[in-house]
């Protein structure tokens, strides 16, 4: 990436915003070993404050300065930017994050129109955002990842991006070869997200005893029946929408319905055997059990299970 004296790092995703700074701080010390970083945030900014860091310092040696979160600046901020941006110093690499929303528009417009460097930050939402970033994230680290290692890696920790980057950064660390599911379980499967997807697969497919034996052993493990119930009604959402969406190519599917492709494959499975009515009363159990295991009932582990024995009988027909 070539560096400018401008960089707008645009987009939510907070791991990307921080990579790009990274990189941005990482090709400026190409030319400018010693360079001075300085990080100013909107929450807590002074008046002024850039504008003293962006002052020739007395040796004269190269500056970057971060303003983060442009999309929180106060006014001060955002004056003393534009002030700034009339009259840019020469030793002085500026690079601002935003998120979104209209607030510092028109710092953003002026630095568009400065032909800042923009770099993104695209918010990673859904599973199939989640499996991309996992894939690209073993391509950087030029290691093979099997599709099936993928899928638990983003079942078991997918909730935050930044602890999936942590995850895949530390099977490429210390594993060697191709990473399959195997690997994943080894090192990840005994993880909260991974139990309740456990419990959810069995249940799912009409496995009663199988499906009661782990969500037992979760309870007893001290995984709470909240995250168990919230990975019950996921899947069987997913049952419900693959099976409405008609046929069609995986990838076509995944795409229009915000899912991974093996997402669907997975559903497409799993939808064998199941009627569209026996879904949706396991559904509303499955909505009744959140209801309870979120304070509504007295026993959320009772809860939990009665959705399972009805999930199990709706599937093995009644």
């Amino acid at each position: 990436m070539s560096t400018s004296p401008l960089v707008l790092v645009q987009g939510p995703e907070a791991v990307l915003a921080d990579r790009a700074i990274d990189q941005v701080i990482a090709d400026v010390k190409v030319t400018a070993p010693e360079l001075e970083v300085i990080t100013l945030r909107a929450e807590g900014y002074e008046e002024g404050e850039l504008s003293v860091h962006a002052s020739p310092s007395l040796f004269g040696e190269d500056k970057l300065i971060v303003v983060r979160d442009l999309h929180q600046a106060p006014d001060a901020l955002q004056v003393d930017l534009l002030d700034y941006l009339a009259d840019p110093a020469d030793s002085v690499t500026l690079v601002v994050t935003h998120a979104s929303g209209n607030r510092g528009k028109k710092v953003l417009d002026t630095l568009k129109k400065a032909k800042a460097l923009i770099l993104e930050a695209p918010a990673i939402k859904s599973d199939r955002d989640k499996a991309d970033f996992v894939s690209n994230e073993f391509r950087r680290a030029r290691r093979k990842a099997a599709p099936e290692a993928i899928q638990a890696l983003v079942e078991a920790v997918g909730k935050d991006v930044r602890e999936l980057a942590s995850a895949c950064q530390q099977l490429v660390d210390d594993t060697t070869g191709v990473i399959d599911a195997d690997v994943v379980e080894r090192y990840h499967g005994g993880r909260v997200e991974a139990t309740g997807f456990k419990v959810a697969d069995a249940a799912v497919a009409g496995q009663t005893g199988e499906a009661l034996r782990l969500l037992r052993h979760a309870v007893n493990v001290g995984v709470d029946p909240v995250p168990i119930v919230a990975v019950l009604a996921q899947q069987l959402r997913q049952l419900a929408r693959v099976g409405g969406a008609g046929r069609g190519r995986s990838a076509d599917l995944a795409r229009e319905l915000g899912m991974a492709p093996w997402q669907v494959d997975k559903a497409r499975r799993s939808l064998q055997g199941w009627g569209g009515d026996a879904l949706g009363r396991s559904i509303q159990a499955v909505a009744a059990a959140d209801f309870e295991v979120k304070g509504g009932g007295r026993d959320p582990v009772y809860a939990v299970e009665k959705a399972v024995l009805t999930i199990t009988r709706e599937r093995n027909g009644g």
